[in-house]
């Protein structure tokens, strides 16, 4: 069950990203995760809403360049060697993880992490089969 990622290309000036949080917060769209990734030029903002749609509207019709992905949302066990055991299951299987973040937020006992991988049905399915939950798009956007 894939989730959808807005994904933000932004210069590296000032008050860019204040800039993109107040689009979005301006139509009251909610962030649950998010990671930066930048060089000395630009940066690659990647975003989880509680409105994905709603919120890639309102940044591109704001002058954004942005673009949606679809990743997978994980739970991963909060134990040492949790996050282990689910990189190996991708690993033995030949899933490449292009990205992946910590989520905000704890549900359960357990953490969160999204995953951008090579091929999320492959991935999904191999975690699944593990007992390892992957949460759907309204499950994280309701986070």
């Amino acid at each position: 069950m894939p989730i959808k990622q807005i994904s933000v290309f932004l210069e590296n000036k000032c008050g860019r990203l204040a800039s993109v949080t107040r689009t979005i917060g301006d139509h009251d769209i909610n962030i649950r995760a998010f990671s930066i990734a930048d060089t000395t030029d630009f940066g690659i903002l990647r975003l989880i809403v509680n409105r994905p749609d709603d919120a890639f509207k309102a940044l591109r019709e704001g002058g954004f360049t942005v673009s949606m992905t679809e990743v997978l949302a994980v739970q991963i066990p909060d134990r040492p060697g949790g996050l282990a055991g689910v990189l190996e299951l991708m690993q033995e299987a030949g899933v490449n993880i292009e990205y992946m973040y910590a989520f905000s937020a704890k549900i359960s006992k357990d953490a969160l992490a999204v995953f951008r991988v090579e091929n999320s049905k492959v991935a999904e399915r191999l975690i699944a089969e593990k007992g390892i939950r992957v949460l759907g798009g309204e499950e994280v956007y309701d986070l």
